[in-house]
């Protein structure tokens, strides 16, 4: 497997950011069957406060390839390249999130979101409670 490095978000990381959350978004919620609810990473960032956050970068031969942005006690965004998908970006992202974070961590995930879900609970998650509510789109 390929070298996964973390670490910080930079202000030149923006760009890729919003190509990587629009087209993993736009996957997510087609599996969701929430496609109406799409928001271009731009409004998303400001909307549901992305920089209230820790956020970081995953690389991968020194390319920007996913990202997550978390408190305390909240993985908040989780969002891979699909370009990039099941090479452990997500996992190594969650991973350093753990280390940085108190128990118990709190996830949301869509229902339909099969490969998200399935990403967590190999990683020792299990589901709390099922909600249902407006999407932010």
């Amino acid at each position: 497997m390929e070298e996964i490095e973390i670490r910080p978000y930079k202000e030149s990381d923006w760009a890729e950011l919003a190509r990587i959350h629009d087209s993993a978004r736009l996957v997510e919620l087609e599996w969701a069957g929430l496609s109406n609810a799409f928001l271009p990473f731009s409004e998303a960032a400001v909307r549901e406060h992305l920089f209230d956050y820790s956020v970081c970068v995953a690389l991968l031969k020194g390319l920007v390839c996913g990202f997550a942005a978390y408190s305390h006690e909240e993985l908040a965004w989780l969002y891979v390249d699909p370009a990039h998908a099941r090479r452990g970006i997500g996992k190594t992202l969650v991973q350093y999130v753990a280390q940085r974070t108190e128990r118990p961590l709190k996830i949301e995930v869509l229902a339909g979101n099969v490969p998200a879900l399935r990403l967590y609970q190999s990683m020792g998650f299990f589901i709390v409670r099922t909600c249902s509510g407006k999407m932010p789109g």
